[in-house]
Parts: C-alpha cells; structure tokens; sequence
C-alpha cells in the first residue's frame, strides 16, 4: 500500500469519525498541557503526567471504534518519533525535557506498537487495552500520588519510591484488570486469580525500572501474562 493508498484508507467513511475523535482528543490534551506549563508554575513532572495519563486512553478510542491496527501502529510510529525529536530539542516540554534521563515516553510510544501489533492482528484488542491502561492509569497515578501523598519512602536499586505510590500502582492495576477480563469467558476466581498476578508483577516492574523502561515492560508484561494464562485457564 503506498502513500496515496493508506491516505485514501484513512479518510474512508467508517474511520472518520473514530480518527477524527483521536486527533482532537489528542490535539486538545497536548495542547492544555502545552498552555499550562508555558503559563503556570506547574511542574514539567506534572505536564509529563497529564498527557501520560490522558494519552493512554486512546486505546480504548481505537477499541471501541474498530480503528484498524495498521493505523495504530503507523500512528504510535509517529509518536515515538516525536518523543525521541523531543528528548533531544525543546520542541514540547508537556512530553519531555531536554536532558531529561529517561526514554520513557519513547518507550510509551513503542508499547502501543507492539501491543497493537500482536494482539489486534488475532482479533484480541481487549489485551492490548488492558496493558495500556495499567501503564496509563496505574503507573500515572502511583507517580502523582507517591510525589504528592508519599510519606513513607524507600528506595530500590536508587529508585526513589513511596509505599503509598506502590500500593497505588498495585491497586489500580487490579482493579482495570479485572474490568477487562470480566468481558471474557472466564470464572469469577480464574479472573481474580489472573487480575492478582497482574497486579504484582506489574507493581514489580514498575519498582524496578530504570530510565523508564516500565512504559514498555508493565504494559508488554502485563498484557502478556493476561493473554497466556487466559488461554491456560480455557483449555483447562
């Protein structure tokens, strides 16, 4: 498929409308993060976590709009991009700064490829979305309310973390595990016995992580280990 081809694809009736919504949903969030950290004094680690936290949701755009997979990938493509243009330049301090040691929206950007790769190629989206928004949604939050509530604090291998930050992470990763594997065909115990493992192991990872790998490593892993027991607890 060449250029022209993929540009006729995209504006094809059935994906305007769910490409539209992605592109101003994501146009809207940059944007509002881009105004507040130009014009207040919030943090950059703060901007980074607005859109960590807002962009992950696209994948439930993707999800419930059929957007074709190709497309994600060729749009997480673009962005990983953008984040490594941005790591070096000053071209959007919402998504990083320059000298900032970490590749971790980089690596954001390379999750969703490969998770939209593997998992939307075998017609199981579901795996894809529930090891992003772990990411999305757990780790984001584990960050903010480490940072801001953390009163108990503790290191791992010089990673600076908070009890609080970590039963966050543990929390939320259980809870949006077991939202998606309750639309499957499994039994109450298989779904609470998946969700937990989840759980720890993306709590885990997420403690251990460094340069911030854990953008690719919780939502691979946690996807991963969703989709394998899954199929462990069906054949059964």
């Amino acid at each position: 498929m060449d250029f022209q081809q993929f540009f006729s694809y995209l504006l094809a009736p059935n994906l305007r409308m769910p490409i539209g919504i992605v592109l101003a949903y994501l146009g809207a969030l940059v944007g509002s993060a881009e105004l507040l950290s130009r014009t207040t004094n919030m943090s950059p680690e703060m901007t980074r976590k607005i859109v960590h936290i807002g962009s992950g949701n696209v994948i439930l755009i993707a999800w419930f709009g059929n957007i074709p997979g190709e497309i994600g990938i060729a749009a997480a493509f673009v962005a990983g991009l953008i984040a490594l243009t941005s790591y070096f330049l000053p071209i959007l301090p919402s998504v990083n700064s320059v000298g900032r040691q970490s590749l971790g929206t980089f690596f954001y950007a390379l999750s969703m490829g490969i998770l939209i790769w593997w998992f939307w190629s075998i017609q199981q989206p579901y795996f894809a979305v529930l090891g992003i928004l772990i990411m999305t949604w757990g780790d984001g939050l584990a960050a903010v309310i480490g940072s801001n509530f953390g009163k108990h604090p503790y290191k791992i291998f010089g990673n600076k973390k908070s009890y609080e930050g970590t039963a966050t992470m543990f929390l939320v990763s259980l809870v949006i595990a077991l939202l998606i594997l309750s639309t499957l065909s499994l039994l109450a115990w298989q779904q609470l016995v998946i969700a937990a493992v989840i759980a720890i192991t993306a709590t885990f990872l997420e403690s251990f992580a460094q340069f911030g790998i854990d953008n690719l490593s919780v939502p691979v892993g946690s996807a991963a280990i969703a989709f394998y027991l899954s199929q462990y607890f069906v054949s059964i």
